[in-house]
Formats: structure tokens, sequence, C-alpha cells
């Protein structure tokens, strides 16, 4: 250890001033002119002034005192910088973070980091937002002594900044459907989504060879219908942006709920949307390289039958559909007598429920029992224009008898 760690320890209570003393092979009575020239001038009294160069500016005993008091008692689980934000905003400390960072390593509260190894090229942020956006998932006991759940995020790659986070029982098909239905819903279609090799994302022929996306998966097809180009990672270094930003999520997050008294799921998704990630955009978003943005509405596209997983079956005799255990009970319809033979879709929906689909039409929807939820109705606006139309204008009705009649008099008549 440095001189410096010793003093911080012996400040922080970790050592006594004898033990410090020992370990820097100096006399009790140097060790106390060290501690008063410390209290005196910060760090500046525990090197060498001869050599010109500037110090650091002195921190007051008192604070580095504090600042270790309320890292061990109260944010020992906090990340450095999470606890440097509370230590400023709400204790009224006025320390830097590097200096945060100092201290407490100094102190032993918080082991430093590794080197980071092989040298890899950072990749430039895309331009505007929408260009591409990162879909990831992180499994972290999130919630003390609750089950370990996903958390699901959806970021921007240009901005840094979140657009979708949920908690999942776990990751898959459907919690991927969710993320991209909602985020199409509420900013519009984007470019590219980056994600890592999950099964649900891809299909690797062989062992160790290369992924493809070109297969029958669900996820790949609903982006391939929305034009949305997918790019497979091959490392988590390729994804360091998701990966930096779940490390911050999960230096934040579980104390954050643990302060809010949030002790379930349904009710941490709710503190997401409402307070964590206006917090996180506020404070790590960044601003993007160029004006505009490269989301773009859709319009005329069921979002609700694209982005779901969908499944071809074969309507059966007594107008049933056969789906893993269930038996969905078609119901009756205006446009044709029955749907017998016909080849349907069954979807399974984002929100749980399921739903027969014949040539892109709805024919029913279903809880996710079996039991009947809605069948499709006319549109009401266009039956209503249809009645009160006049009725010059409606074209004229003749049944099949009356023009034989016609047709038998006409033939009779010389």
């Amino acid at each position: 250890m440095t001189r410096e760690e010793v003093i911080v320890q012996a400040l922080a209570k970790k050592l006594s001033w004898i033990q410090a003393s020992e370990i820097l092979g100096i006399t009790a009575r140097q060790m106390r002119r060290l501690k008063e020239r410390y209290e005196r001038s910060g760090y500046e009294g525990l090197v060498d002034g001869r050599g010109g160069r500037p110090r650091r500016r002195r921190v007051a005993t008192q604070t580095i005192e504090k600042l270790c008091e309320l890292y061990e008692k109260e944010y020992g689980d906090y990340s450095v910088r999470h606890f440097w934000e509370k230590a400023t905003e709400e204790h009224g400390l006025e320390v830097s973070y590097t200096t945060t960072l100092y201290t407490l390593q100094a102190a032993g509260l918080v082991a430093k980091t590794r080197g980071r190894g092989t040298y890899r090229r950072r990749r430039p942020r895309r331009e505007l937002p929408g260009m591409m956006l990162h879909l990831d998932a992180s499994t972290h006991e999130w919630i003390a002594g609750q089950p370990m759940y996903d958390l699901v995020v959806m970021l921007d790659d240009a901005d840094g900044r979140i657009l979708y986070a949920r908690f999942v029982p776990e990751e898959g098909t459907l919690s991927t459907l969710q993320a991209v239905h909602a985020v199409v819903r509420r900013y519009g279609r984007f470019c590219e989504l980056y994600t890592d090799r999950g099964s649900h994302f891809c299909h690797t022929n062989e062992a160790g060879g290369a992924a493809r996306t070109d297969h029958q998966g669900q996820v790949s097809r609903a982006l391939r219908t929305l034009g949305i180009r997918q790019i497979l990672a091959y490392s988590p270094q390729a994804r360091g942006r998701s990966e930096r930003a779940f490390r911050t999520i999960q230096g934040r997050l579980p104390q954050e709920l643990r302060k809010a008294g949030i002790d379930t799921y349904a009710d941490a998704n709710v503190y997401l949307e409402r307070r964590f990630m206006p917090d996180f955009n506020r404070r790590f978003t960044v601003a993007a390289q160029g004006e505009g943005s490269a989301f773009v509405k859709l319009i005329g596209i069921d979002l609700d039958l694209v982005l779901s997983a969908q499944h071809e079956r074969v309507v059966q005799n007594d107008s049933t559909v056969q789906f893993r255990s269930l038996r969905l009970q078609l119901p009756p319809s205006r446009t044709r007598p029955h749907y017998v033979r016909c080849p349907v879709i069954v979807h399974e929906f984002v929100d749980g429920t399921l739903g027969v689909s014949y040539q892109g039409r709805l024919l029913a929807r279903y809880h996710s029992d079996g039991q009947l939820l809605e069948a499709p109705q006319p549109n009401p606006q266009r039956r209503a224009a249809r009645r009160e139309a006049p009725v010059a204008l409606r074209a004229p009705s003749t049944s099949r008898r009356a023009r034989t009649k016609a047709q038998e008099k006409k033939k009779i008549e010389p």
C-alpha cells in the first residue's frame, strides 16, 4: 500500500495509528507528524513538495471520514458513481467523483478494476436516433427475496436512450416481439436491430458455425415483414454499449427498488416506466450527431398480427382449430358459410391472448385458455352510413324469383 492508502485506512478506522506506523516502517512520533500534516494540508502534506508539479486540491479530513462512513454503513452495495451522486445531492458533500473513487479504493472499501486487456477500436455511434437499436436481457436478483427475473431493455445506439424496459420471467420470442411492438407503436419503424445469438434470434446448423437469420424463426420473420435489418453480435465486446448500460443498471436499479419499498415485479415494471427510465435517460443520454430522426411511422399495418408468434393450422370439420392442447371454436361469419379445411394462422399475441386469421383478416380472438374473447364485427360507421344513404343511391335489390318471372313474361309477350 502507498502512504496515502495507509493514512486513509487509518482515518476510516480500518487500521489503528500504531498499525499504520508499523506498515510504513516509521516511528509513532513520525506517524503523528504525518497525521498532523495530513489534517492540515490534505494529500499535499504527505508528498514531497519540491517537485514543482501541481497538487490535488485539498479535501478536508472530516469529508473523507464522512465519505467512508456513509459508504460503509448505508451504501455498501452501490456503485461508486451512484454513491457519489447520493453523497453530493442528498448529503451535501463537496467532493469530485475521482476523489471519491480514489478514497474508497485507498480505504479498501472498493476493489480496483482490472486492466481492459486487448485493444479494441471503438465503434462510432449511429448519426440519428432510430438507425440502430440494441436489444438485450439480463438475469439478476433485482428484488431481494424474489426469484431471479430477466430485464429486457431496448436502447438507441445514437444517444444511449432507453426506449423500452420490462421485467419478464424468461427472455424469449414473445418478450422480444413485445419489446419491438411497444417501440414501433410508440416511435415508429427503425432501421436495424442489434442482438446476441439467442436461439429465438437465429439458427445455427452446426456447432461453432455461422448463425443464420433466413430461417423460419418468429422474430426474424416479423423483422423481415417490417423491413428491419437484423444484426447478430459474435462477442460481448461487440455489444459494448448494451453491456455497459446493463452494468450501470445492475448497480442502480436493485438499490432504487429497495429504497422505494417495491417487493413485486408488477410494481417494479411501473417504477421502470415512471421513475427509473426518465432518470436514467436524463443522466446518461448523449446528444446525437445528426439532427432529426430515422423512425418512420407505419400506416395501414396491423402490428398485432405481424408482431405475433404465428402457427399454420387447418380448420377441422366442426369449425375448430387445434392448437397445442386447446380447441379454438370459430364463431359464425357473415362473409362465408364456414372455413372448414381452410388454412388459417393461429397467433400468439404479445398480451398473452390468442387469435385465428384467414388471408390476413382476424376471425376471432381468445383467452389463453381457449375461451372466445371477441369476434370481429362489421364496421358500425359503414353500416350506419349505408342505412342513412338516400334510396336513389342504393343499388336496386331484385330477388332471384322476381328476375325469373320477369324473364318468363318477356318470352311470352309477342
